[in-house]
């Protein structure tokens, strides 16, 4: 893998069985991301985004294909493996936050820094949440805190083992529009400032439009929205 890839999706297939049952998720996907590129992929509910943002983060694994993240296949890593690399290495925001509600703030952010055994992580998560615009807040629990500020938090999680991926799930979903314009606006400038790899799913037109490349998914397969041509894999 070379320094003009930084994720890479190559015929990707995703299918869930129950029973006699399959149901095809994604079918042959392709998709290459550049390092510190913000990409938004977007689709109707049901369309595969979320399953697809799974298997970029190693939450699950693909019934073919690969997912190569920084030059590592997670084909190729089992469990353990998958977990440990994308502690070091990808970030992650759901539309549901997962926060702790008895520990702060500062203590939630904290957190995966003391369980990668990282030191001074109370100082360290002070500074992130100082970053996000949160410093006021450091010491109140998800419970005492605005359903935007809980989102400032959990970015501020996955930013704590400084990743070079991030991913975000619906991250605006249960926000009103001002609200998810300032999360967008945070992430834009991460982006920008961190030179994060940053990939975004959506259902949400204008969350997209946030993004410096647009691409859509139907029929479990990826698509450049500006081209409508189907997307592909770059692998080196």
């Amino acid at each position: 893998m070379n320094a003009t890839t930084a994720v890479v999706i190559q015929d990707v297939f995703k299918i869930y069985k129950e029973g006699d049952v399959e149901t095809v998720a994604l079918r042959g996907a392709n998709l290459t991301v550049a390092p510190g590129e913000f990409v938004a992929i977007q689709g109707r509910s049901g369309s595969g985004k979320s399953t697809l943002l799974n298997l970029i983060g190693g939450l699950a694994i693909a019934s073919a294909g690969r997912i190569i993240i920084d030059g590592t296949d997670f084909s190729r890593l089992n469990e353990g493996g998958r977990a440990a690399f994308r502690r070091e290495h990808i970030g992650v925001v759901f539309q549901a936050d997962n926060l702790i509600p008895f520990l702060s703030a500062r203590e939630n952010v904290a957190l995966p820094m003391t369980l990668a055994n990282r030191r001074n992580a109370s100082a360290q998560a002070e500074a992130l949440l100082r970053e996000v615009g949160l410093l006021e807040r450091i010491h109140h629990h998800p419970g005492q805190l605005s359903g935007g500020e809980r989102q400032r938090v959990a970015i501020a999680v996955a930013l704590a083992n400084q990743p070079k991926v991030l991913l975000a799930d619906e991250l605006t979903g249960e926000l009103d529009s001002v609200t998810a314009d300032r999360v967008m606006e945070l992430l834009a400038t991460l982006n920008i400032q961190r030179g994060l790899t940053l990939i975004v799913v959506t259902h949400n037109a204008s969350v997209a439009a946030r993004a410096k490349r647009q691409v859509s998914i139907r029929d479990g397969q990826l698509y450049d929205t500006v081209s409508n041509n189907q997307a592909v894999a770059h692998v080196n």
